[in-house]
């Protein structure tokens, strides 16, 4: 199983970026997708998170400004995000779980600077 971020790098803030997920190894349309950051010295927390079906939430330090969603016919999950802050650096970690199985990818460097 590999999960791959990618669209991660240096971000002015106030400007948007799209983060992709693309997904090998796993039946992709069964799993439910997320996102989660980990900001340096602090724990790793969810960003966002779609459901197989479809269904989606956005934690509310992010809520507004922020977008998952999915295309099963690439196997592939994104994190569009706007108005970029600096709060927001992080390492951004994909992530794929089923009933009795989860999966991270390796992370993605965000980091939002002048």
């Amino acid at each position: 199983v590999q999960l791959v971020e990618s669209g991660g790098g240096l971000v002015q803030p106030g400007e948007s970026q799209r983060l992709s997920c693309a997904a090998s190894g796993i039946i992709f349309s069964m799993y439910a997708m997320g996102w989660y950051r980990q900001a340096p010295g602090k724990q790793r927390e969810l960003v966002a998170l779609i459901t197989s079906g479809g269904r989606t939430t956005v934690v509310d330090s992010v809520k507004g400004r922020s977008t998952i969603s999915r295309d099963n016919a690439e196997s592939t999950v994104y994190l569009q995000m706007n108005s970029r802050k600096p709060e927001d650096t992080a390492v951004y970690y994909c992530y794929a779980a089923a009933t009795s199985e989860a999966y991270w990818g390796q992370g993605a460097q965000v980091t939002v600077s002048s």
